[in-house]
């Protein structure tokens, strides 16, 4: 796994994305600092995952620019650019075949043995490797996607609400795993709209309404915003 010692940032400038007639985000520009977890917190339809979308390409802004480190995501290989940012979704996509091909999606030539390493490490038996991937529950079959999204050892990892889908106990697992995964050096961008999870694992919490960045900042400092609304939404009471 990469440790990355000089955190690389996100640089959003004007960025427009979704319909050009009516965008979903508008006018963005803001630094989303890679290290720790940063939360994408406000309502629905916000702009959240249109925003997250954006950060590794599965969608290209309307206008404006978006770099990682100073590189314009524009000049990258999308498939090169998701080896470097990884993404979980919230309901995880689980191809055919048992879990070693699964991740083997990621990387081709990942042996058993690694393999198994890389299970371990998100709290999956080595034993599972075997088994049919749509098995899987669907705790199981999240930290499969995140032990996936790991294997290209990412610089920075994308999760669209992760745990939206799974039952309590899953849930605090896999939050478990985020936030071993954030103190292992891999920064991780999340989507939530739960103020509980925020407020257990985020460093920072951008805030977004009607496609516009409404506060960023460190948790701490949002719970204490003159807006009622961005305090509410950073779970603060």
């Amino acid at each position: 796994m990469r440790v990355v010692t000089a955190p690389p940032s996100f640089e959003l400038r004007n960025v427009f994305a979704g319909p050009v007639d009516n965008p979903i985000l508008r006018d963005i520009s803001v630094d989303i600092p890679c290290e720790g977890i940063t939360a994408l917190a406000g309502p629905s339809g916000s702009g959240k995952s249109t925003l997250l979308r954006l950060l590794n390409r599965l969608d290209d802004p309307t206008a404006g620019t978006i770099s990682l480190d100073g590189r314009p995501l524009s000049s990258w290989e999308p498939s090169d650019l998701r080896r470097h940012v990884g993404m979980v979704f919230q309901r995880p996509p689980v191809f055919d075949g048992d879990v070693l091909d699964n991740l083997r999606v990621a990387e081709p030539n990942v042996t058993p043995e690694a393999a198994r390493l890389v299970l371990e490490h998100v709290g999956l038996s080595p034993d599972l490797l075997s088994r049919k991937a749509s098995d899987l529950s669907g705790g199981e079959a999240q930290r499969m996607c995140v032990a996936r999204a790991l294997l290209t050892k990412p610089t920075v990892l994308l999760a669209d609400e992760p745990t939206a889908a799974l039952d309590d106990v899953a849930r605090h697992t896999i939050e478990d795993l985020g936030l071993a995964v954030a103190a292992d050096g891999v920064p991780i961008v999340w989507v939530t709209h739960d103020t509980e999870q925020l407020r257990r694992m985020a460093d920072h919490a951008m805030v977004l309404i009607a496609g516009q960045v409404a506060a960023f900042g460190h948790v701490d400092q949002l719970s204490e915003h003159e807006d009622p609304a961005i305090r509410k939404l950073v779970g603060a009471v």
